[in-house]
């Protein structure tokens, strides 16, 4: 049964301001896994003013407490690691291997943000007068736009905002419509649960249709002052013209084409679990895998049929059975890239 959710901005749960809702899809199945709250740029302006609202006070807040808090939140998060675990497997389509290494990685991140409160330093300027000198102190920017994909979401999510808050920002978070449980409504639940302040964190769901309009407020608001994207090439350039045209800051993580080389005197086996590795973890849908394998002429056959023998014995299904190594596409949009790809070569 599929569970309905809303978003969280100024510390509360709440529905659109339209109400509209849309279905949030479980990739293997086909059936719908939940119902989310279709944000449009009036929920984008409600979470930006509750995140402006929070910023002074969170920005004077100590590191004490800051760190305090993301501790906290490495600890809930890995109390509540089955769960989320299972919410990567039915929203994402994850197997067993990207959801437990999400588990381990993000508790790591939340301390590393909880030590990095700490860690703010400034600079010391020499002055041209007698006895004096000059001191450059690093302040909090203000309000954070971070957008995340939903391919791994728990890292690429948490990462867009951790930092940023642990250092006296604020931000708004908005998920992939793919993802936006387990990168945007979890999150916000275990952060709630962790004791931070109301409007430093907001999440926004939205549909496709509607990112556009919700990404545009997200950049252009005037109280938003950095912006945070991960995701693909033809969007992050959008959001970099766009960030640009306010002379606002962004940091985009977008799309590789990342080769493997394989030279004569490689150990060929070993090779060639790194292919398989690196090409089908997560299906393939990470910024990171194996899309070309450049192999050196003289063992080119033998790689080639190794390699093959490999990938037709991975366990293809539902991403929830263990032993399944590659589990469904995100989409149908996703399906037919694929397919495109393969017709052409």
């Amino acid at each position: 049964m599929s569970k309905n959710y809303q978003m969280y901005i100024g510390g509360k749960w709440v529905e659109a301001a339209d109400r509209q809702t849309f279905d949030d899809m479980n990739p293997y199945t086909g059936e719908v896994y939940a119902c989310l709250q279709a944000g449009k740029r009036a929920d984008a302006v409600r979470a930006i003013e509750a995140a402006q609202a929070a910023f002074p006070e969170w920005a004077k807040t100590p590191p004490s407490v800051r760190r305090k808090i993301f501790l906290k939140a490495a600890d809930i998060m890995e109390r509540r690691q089955e769960e989320l675990v299972k919410a990567m497997m039915e929203e994402v389509g994850g197997t067993i291997g990207i959801a437990m290494f999400q588990m381990f990685f993000v508790p790591g991140l939340y301390r590393s943000a909880a030590a990095a409160a700490y860690d703010v330093k400034g600079e010391i300027i020499p002055a041209d007068y007698p006895n004096a000198f000059f001191m450059a102190v690093r302040q909090p920017a203000g309000v954070v736009s971070c957008f995340g994909p939903f391919n791994v979401p728990y890292i690429l999510c948490s990462r867009a905002f951790a930092m940023p808050v642990a250092y006296g920002n604020t931000a708004v978070l908005k998920p992939s419509e793919e993802a936006s449980v387990t990168g945007g409504i979890l999150l916000a639940e275990i952060f709630e649960e962790a004791g931070l302040p109301p409007g430093v964190l907001n999440v926004i769901t939205s549909t496709r249709a509607d990112a556009v309009e919700v990404g545009d407020e997200m950049i252009a608001n005037p109280a938003v002052r950095r912006i945070s994207f991960t995701g693909s090439t033809d969007v992050g350039r959008i959001i970099a013209e766009k960030a640009g045209r306010h002379l606002k800051r962004a940091v985009l993580e977008l799309g590789g084409k990342d080769p493997l080389i394989v030279l004569a005197d490689a150990d060929i086996d070993y090779a060639v679990e790194a292919a398989v590795w690196g090409a089908f973890m997560h299906q393939g849908q990470i910024c990171m895998s194996t899309e070309r394998i450049i192999v050196e002429k003289k063992i080119a056959d033998e790689f080639t049929r190794k390699l093959k023998e490999r990938v037709l014995a991975l366990p293809v299904g539902d991403p929830t059975n263990p032993a399944t190594a590659i589990g469904p596409l995100i989409n149908q949009r996703a399906v037919d890239l694929v397919h495109a790809h393969v017709q052409e070569a």
